[in-house]
């Protein structure tokens, strides 16, 4: 009975060591802030996946048939995206860039969202315009829903969730082997209905990671980050006497995001002024 304890005990270290060495091998490091992710999932797969439920998506909603919004919306989209793969370039840095398929649409949706899917898979809906009010004011949602993408906040959900209830296992194990309880655990994480968008809240910290992220690929695309606080003071007054819209009821409050966002500003103003500089000389 003793050396079956014995064998049980070690085995469960074994068990409890594996389990943390896989963990600890799949930390990464967040752009720019340079916060530490777990990330369990790998890009193929979350590329993947997000394609076809953005097609999806695409496919139950319909999209605005005013050409000069969409027109707006589009080229704000290409140019923060361009500030994004100039940011990773100029610096040597890694990323699955790549391996993005850009898109971005505008909906037809009464409805105060925007979202960004692993891969540059973006969606605005028709009604934040009124709150964006100018390219610029877009260029604040577009830069900060991109942020989310690119510091990889969806994959790091899904991977706390696959530590949570699958112990840990990669995404890939666990699609070939629970691919039912996989399935849900996307729909949790970037479940999209017809009018809804993301159904699991980003943490506070990840929404502050992509409000600094936001602020630098906007300055760096040309757009006044000075701009970001007059919009997220704009959506805030949107709440007033109704319920919140979507874009604004699971991130931080008012006060504390633009707050944050004004500490940033110094830094925003280096790249915003950067860009400026370089455009006078071409």
């Amino acid at each position: 009975m003793i050396g079956l304890i014995i064998m049980v005990n070690r085995t469960c270290r074994i068990i409890v060591i594996a389990a943390i060495t896989t963990l600890l091998a799949a930390c990464t490091t967040a752009p720019v802030t340079g916060r530490t992710q777990l990330r369990l999932v790998g890009s193929s797969t979350m590329l993947s996946m997000s394609q076809q439920q953005y097609d999806q998506v695409l496919k139950d909603n319909k999209l605005s048939t005013d050409a000069e919004a969409t027109a707006m919306t589009k080229r704000v989209g290409r140019n923060i995206q361009n500030a994004v793969e100039r940011y990773f370039s100029e610096r040597g840095m890694k990323h699955e860039l790549d391996d993005y398929e850009w898109e971005f649409n505008l909906i037809e949706s009464d409805e105060v969202n925007a979202w960004c899917m692993p891969g540059g898979k973006i969606a605005v809906y028709t009604g934040i315009l009124p709150v964006t009010m100018d390219e610029n004011g877009l260029a604040v949602v577009i830069a900060h829903e991109v942020g989310h993408a690119v510091a990889g906040h969806g994959a790091e959900r899904m991977s706390h969730m696959l530590a949570a209830q699958l112990g840990g296992i990669a995404l890939s194990v666990a699609m070939a082997d629970r691919p039912d309880t996989t399935q849900q655990l996307w729909m949790t994480v970037f479940g999209l209905g017809a009018q809804v968008g993301f159904i699991l809240p980003y943490s506070r910290i990840q929404e502050y990671e992509a409000d600094h992220l936001g602020l630098v690929f906007m300055a760096m695309a040309g757009y006044n980050p000075e701009g970001s606080i007059e919009f997220w003071q704009r959506l805030a007054a949107e709440k007033k006497g109704s319920s919140p819209p979507t874009f604004l009821s699971t991130h931080p409050t008012d006060a504390s995001r633009i707050q944050r966002i004004q500490s940033l500003m110094p830094e925003a103003r280096r790249y915003y002024d950067e860009y400026r500089r370089m455009s006078q000389i071409r």
